[in-house]
């Protein structure tokens, strides 16, 4: 089997990994969570969401999360090194990212999102396709001017939670008119573990025939059924070299429920138990990874701790299985 000899791995829990949970964490959890990625050496991580926070207050505390982040004593000395994206769906976002890096404690990369099911599209952005195109082609000039890099991200390719199925084709037509229209990178996501890893390694094959671009291309899997570490060694085998994940696995569709107070979110969840979903954990996957001999250029040791941790910040049991049974080790014990 032909891998990769070093990947990047990007870790989203403060962003997409804490927007699922019901309580609000404290914005000082999340500011100790971003710098012990920086200092494990992840060199991309997602603070937060620039949207209305009403409907998703888990990002109410945006604007202190990023000025934490850029005023950190812990991390100043690597910061220049690190891409710290905001979500940015809608145009209002996009304008306050923009102001925000002007007065110089904004993000350096935002996040524009589509859907190839127009349903699932329009329930997260509340346009149609044809309406978010034209809207990123505007903006997303406007962006890069002000020194942002964008990321277009593709859902639903390998189905939809609303619609059934869907066609992988039309995500290679997506990704591509990202590229076009002055997207930086591109994310292809599994949003809510709809992928099994034959038709994983097919689209990533079909995508990199298409696109032969594997460092601008990244790779985001859901765990929902169990199969996410079998779909990142389908795209490994398929020769992308990066990813995301969370640690523990948290994350999913934003919370309808926080801390006691009924909010909109993006609506209702798509599953009964809202504890199903989740992403891949970071902390197994650079285990396997690690064990697999490929580089990550992470301190393996540190996160599994950083693990422990938002384990204790959630407080509850997340999917990890490394930070319990640990690395396997490199040499004999003597026992």
């Amino acid at each position: 089997m032909n891998y990769p000899k070093k990947v990047t791995i990007g870790d989203i829990t403060v962003r997409d990994g804490f927007q699922h949970e019901e309580t609000f964490i404290p914005t000082e959890a999340k500011l100790w969570v971003a710098e012990q990625l920086i200092l494990a050496g992840f060199r991309h991580i997602e603070l937060t969401n620039l949207g209305n926070p009403q409907g998703m207050p888990q990002f109410r505390d945006a604007e202190l999360l990023l000025k934490g982040i850029r005023s950190s004593k812990k991390v100043a000395h690597l910061l220049d090194k690190v891409s710290v994206t905001a979500i940015t769906i809608r145009e209002k976002a996009i304008e306050r990212a923009i102001q925000a890096r002007k007065e110089g404690w904004g993000p350096n990369r935002i996040l524009l999102m589509v859907s190839t099911s127009e349903s699932h599209h329009k329930k997260n952005s509340g346009l149609s396709l044809a309406e978010y195109w034209a809207m990123a082609e505007k903006w997303i000039p406007l962006a890069k001017e002000a020194g942002l890099k964008v990321n277009g991200t593709v859902s639903t390719i390998w189905g939809c939670p609303i619609e059934g199925p869907t066609e992988m084709s039309k995500a290679i037509e997506f990704a591509r008119r990202w590229f076009e229209i002055g997207a930086n990178d591109v994310e292809h996501a599994d949003h809510d573990g709809s992928a099994s890893p034959d038709r994983v390694y097919k689209y990533y094959s079909m995508l990199l025939d298409a696109i032969p671009r594997p460092e601008k291309q990244i790779a985001h899997f859901h765990t929902t059924r169990g199969w996410g570490l079998a779909n990142v060694l389908a795209a490994l085998q398929a020769g992308m070299v990066n990813f995301e994940s969370t640690m523990g696995g948290i994350g999913g569709q934003p919370a309808n429920f926080v801390s006691g107070v009924p909010v909109s979110g993006t609506g209702s969840y798509y599953y009964k138990d809202p504890n199903i979903t989740g992403l891949v954990p970071t902390e197994d996957m650079v285990v396997m990874m690690d064990e697999m001999g490929i580089d990550t250029g992470l301190d393996v040791d540190k996160v599994l701790e950083i693990g422990c941790m938002v384990e204790r910040i959630a407080g509850r049991r997340l999917r990890s299985e490394a930070i319990r049974n640990g690395r396997i080790p490199k040499s004999m014990t003597g026992k």
